[in-house]
Order: structure tokens, then C-alpha cells, then sequence
């Protein structure tokens, strides 16, 4: 039998064990850049699926519009008073019943801002962050130029000539339940907002689209958008 002259418990001088220091350091780097480049990557995913559910809330007052018009001998429902506290006129008490969703002046989160209002909600856009100043909380305006001066003012669905360019309902900057231009909010989805045309159909548009940063105020007459409807002759 025979034995090896080697003694195990020798080792090779050759032999690595472990890793350099300069090894350490390179993986340790390489480790924090992937995960610098995932959470980069989640926040883009956590983003681009928040600006899909606002589409999805303003498409569904976008049918809520017109199932509203299709049962009221196609009027537009009123605006409401801006502050959002009328329960018995107004887009945000008419619309919610055309959908069976909860009425706006019953929603806990309106006037609490303790409250944290669920980002499936129909009423909440989930990259807006703004919450209840203790009156009130509107993450979507109605065009206030739609229907004209007067809460109680309304128009027919079929006398706006353009209504895919027609801006109904937007990425609300401000607080009321109804504005113009100057409320749209400038930075929400990738640097900009989605609108709710008159029908029913939503287009996402970059802030530079609608608003000149050099003269801070907004664009009155966007390219491919209408704040003012031209107003036809309505279907009898």
C-alpha cells in the first residue's frame, strides 16, 4: 500500500484562499450599481402604472359623460358650485350616480386629510399627492368653458363640433371642482398631465404642450386641444 508524501495538512503556496481586497471592493460596487439600477427601474414601473390607473379613472368619467348624456336628452351635467359642496347639482354628483360609485360629498377623505383616500379610487389620481385642505379635494377639474359662466349653466353633448379635441376633465393642479387653463397641473405624469376629451377618450400631453414656462401661464389654445368648444347647432 502505498502513502503520499504529501501532508494534507500543508497547504500549497500557490493556493488562493478567499478574495483580494480589490476584489471586495469591485463586487461591492458592481452589488450597489444593479441596485441603484433597480430601484431606478421600480420607480419608472411605479410611475408608468400610476399614470395608467388616472387614464383609466378619467376614461371612466369619460363614460360616465356620456352614459349621463345618453339619459338626460343629451345635456352635459352641470359644473356645481367650484368648492365642491353642493349635494344636489353638479359633475360630481351627477356623474357618480350614471357609474353606482360613492357621491362625492360622502367620501370621509374630502374634508380630512387624515384620511388616506385609496388610489383605486375613481376620484384620485395616484401620483397626486395633494390632499384635503379640510374643505375640500379634487384631484380631476371639469373645463369650466364647457358649459359657461353659472353653476347651473349646461349644453347639449351633440352641439360641440370637435369633441375629440374638446377638453372635458383634467389632471387637476388647484383645489376647485372646476377651472380653465391656468389650473392645470404642470408635473404629474413624466412632466405633464392627462385630459378627458368630450369623447370620452384620453390623451396624456407633456407640460410643455400646454403651458409656456417663459411667460408662466398657460396656452389658451393648445396645438390639437380646445378649452373654448365651438358650439354647432345640437341633434334634436
Amino acid at each position: 500500500m502505498q502513502h503520499s508524501d504529501r501532508n494534507p495538512r500543508v497547504s500549497n503556496p500557490h493556493q488562493r484562499h478567499g478574495y483580494s481586497l480589490l476584489e471586495l471592493v469591485i463586487t461591492l460596487a458592481l452589488v450597489i450599481w444593479l441596485g441603484s439600477l433597480s430601484i431606478a427601474n421600480l420607480g419608472k414601473i411605479k410611475g408608468q402604472i400610476h399614470r395608467m390607473t388616472c387614464t383609466s379613472h378619467l376614461r371612466q368619467w369619460g363614460l360616465a359623460t356620456i352614459l349621463f348624456a345618453s339619459d338626460h336628452d343629451d345635456w352635459l351635467p352641470m359644473d356645481g358650485s367650484p368648492n365642491g359642496h353642493s349635494k344636489h347639482q353638479g359633475w360630481y354628483i351627477s356623474l357618480p350616480r350614471s357609474l353606482g360609485v360613492t357621491p362625492y360629498h360622502q367620501e370621509p377623505w374630502r374634508t380630512n386629510h387624515l384620511v388616506r383616500p385609496p388610489s383605486q379610487n375613481i376620484w384620485i389620481c395616484p401620483s397626486n399627492r395633494r390632499r384635503s385642505n379640510g374643505k375640500n379635494l379634487f384631484h380631476y377639474a371639469a373645463n369650466r368653458h364647457i358649459n359657461g359662466t353659472g353653476a347651473g349653466n349646461r349644453v347639449k353633448l351633440s352641439g360641440i363640433v370637435s369633441p375629440n379635441q374638446t377638453i372635458w376633465m383634467f389632471d387637476n393642479g388647484g383645489l376647485a371642482a372646476v377651472g380653465g387653463w391656468n389650473q392645470v397641473h404642470t408635473n404629474l405624469h413624466s412632466k405633464g398631465s392627462n385630459f378627458l376629451f368630450l369623447d370620452a377618450s384620453v390623451d396624456h400631453r407633456n407640460n410643455f404642450d400646454y403651458w409656456n414656462f417663459e411667460d408662466r401661464k398657460a396656452k389658451v389654445s393648445p396645438h390639437g386641444m380646445q378649452w373654448l368648444p365651438s358650439l354647432g347647432k345640437p341633434l334634436p
